[in-house]
């Protein structure tokens, strides 16, 4: 059977870092084709050649047996190549469906851009992936996840031979995973080839006929899934076995380091009180949309609340916060925050590693203060966090996702900090760099901290978290022990919560 894509001895480089040594890749028609390795491995400089993307220094590149050169992406887009990218290329201010056609939109017989088409168009693609949205509506407007589906249909749009996935499902919960899925099968039986990246390994095992594992911009080698298992294979992408995933969980805690006290986010919803000790880190558990993003989020004003008090250790905070003072003011008390999207909200990309990781110190310090040992103090983190970066003056955008998260984790950790608030830690992160947030944020409650946290990867909740709080319409319904929650636990919480009682204290 012809290959749809067969790429030979590809290398590139950027200056003096390799980012690829000589990989070769095969994918056959009707097949997904799982791409895995850590951050920084090569698998999106591959991707980003057969999309058009970036220019090989030195390979061979064949579509069904045909040599081809592809200098940008329209020429990967004209021969059926159509890539959804990790990180989201949607315009805010177009609408859906001008984002989905842009570039390839519809045309009716005048040469005008045929609206009602691309729209009607756009609404099919959008109710394939079960997604309410209109095709008018701001991508502005829309959630992370909801994004992420457009950039999905946007791909689908295109009616490509060639579909690569670039961790697609990094924003979606277990329900939207499934719509994904259901996407993916149908494109395979209908003999395209899907290129799937994801450092989710069940995705990997649930969806791929074959897998190639990069290590350091060089191929590990190509396997059936059937010959695989997840520890195989995690083994291949860091070089080593993973003997414990998460470190040992707390034996013992201190003192209430935060007291939510009666949260109440709007008008009638019921109040919610929840506590994190010293040592401890508590995840917020549930099915997605329940509001345990709304609790955390409302906790430093990002989110607006009806009424609340927040206790970090002796210091009080009355709520409702604006988004502008309540990061602020929770910082100044010792509480501090990583959010979900690091790219748009937590970090500054055309700013240096060293300036991101010395911004909240900075900004607390005041722009006069002098910077005492600045210079040792990035040098501390970036060896602290093993962050991967040619030179701490390196624009934080030119890091792989995982070494911009360990930057985000170091800008926010400081010596004041007490309670820290995390949105998904390990959000787009190979499982080696998962290990050392892991660490980090175990370090952390060791120390005396306590992490309240949220995730939708429930194997990360149940194994990283000494208590979880499961959370159902706004409000707390059940509560467990790490060791001894399960997916079953949870959710049997969740749906079994009753809709007419109050919310308990945790």
């Amino acid at each position: 059977m012809t290959a749809l894509v067969e790429l030979e001895d590809i290398g590139k480089s950027y200056g003096p870092t390799v980012a690829l040594r000589g990989v070769s890749f095969r994918l056959a028609p009707g097949t997904v084709h799982a791409l895995v390795g850590e951050n920084g491995a090569g698998k999106s400089t591959l991707m980003k050649i057969l999309s058009g993307v970036v220019t090989p220094d030195r390979g061979i590149l064949r579509l069904r047996g045909e040599r081809v050169v592809l200098p940008h992406p329209r020429a990967a887009l004209d021969r059926g190549i159509a890539t959804v990218f990790q990180e989201l290329s949607l315009l805010p201010n177009l609408t859906v469906a001008e984002n989905i056609f842009l570039g390839h939109e519809p045309r009716n017989r005048w040469g005008m851009v045929d609206r009602r088409v691309m729209e009607e168009r756009t609404a099919e693609l959008l109710a394939a992936l079960e997604l309410a949205v209109s095709p008018r509506c701001l991508v502005r407007q829309l959630s992370l996840a909801e994004r992420q589906f457009v950039e999905i249909a946007r791909g689908l749009g295109a009616d490509a031979q060639v579909l690569i996935l670039d961790e697609p499902s990094a924003a979606l919960n277990a329900a939207d995973v499934e719509k994904l899925f259901r996407q993916v099968r149908r494109l395979r039986e209908a003999g395209t080839g899907i290129i799937y990246i994801s450092h989710r390994l069940e995705e990997v095992f649930a969806l791929a006929d074959t897998v190639t594992v990069l290590k350091d911009g060089a191929e590990v080698g190509t396997y059936g899934t059937t010959d695989l298992d997840p520890d195989r294979l995690i083994a291949l992408m860091v070089g080593r076995d993973l003997v414990d995933l998460f470190p040992p969980r707390a034996t013992e805690t201190g003192e209430v380091a935060l007291a939510v006290e009666e949260l109440r986010l709007s008008e009638a919803a019921p109040t919610v009180s929840l506590s994190v000790r010293r040592g401890e880190i508590v995840g917020l558990a549930g099915l997605e949309g329940q509001g345990q993003r709304e609790i955390l989020r409302s906790l430093v004003g990002l989110v607006p609340c009806q009424s609340g008090r927040v206790r970090v250790g002796d210091a009080v905070l009355d709520l409702p916060l604006g988004a502008r003072e309540g990061i602020r003011a929770g910082y100044a008390r010792g509480m501090g925050m990583i959010p979900e999207d690091r790219k748009e909200e937590g970090l500054l990309l055309d700013l240096s590693v060293a300036g991101n990781l010395l911004l909240t110190s900075e900004s607390l310090r005041g722009a006069l203060a002098p910077r005492h040992k600045a210079r040792e103090e990035v040098a501390r983190q970036v060896e602290d966090l093993a962050i991967k970066t040619e030179s701490p003056e390196a624009p934080v955008a030119s890091l792989s996702g995982g070494n911009q998260q360990k930057v985000l984790l170091g800008r926010v950790l400081g010596p004041e900090l007490e309670v820290l608030l995390v949105e998904e830690p390990t959000r787009g992160v190979d499982v080696g760099a998962k290990v050392e947030i892991y660490q980090r944020l175990r370090e952390f409650a060791e120390a005396g901290g306590a992490v309240l946290l949220l995730s939708r990867e429930t194997l990360e909740l149940i194994g990283l978290c000494d208590r979880l709080l499961v959370v159902h319409g706004g409000r707390v319904v059940g509560k467990m022990r790490g060791e001894e929650a399960t997916d079953h636990a949870i959710l049997e919480a969740a749906l079994a919560a009753d809709p007419e009682a109050g919310g308990e204290a945790a």
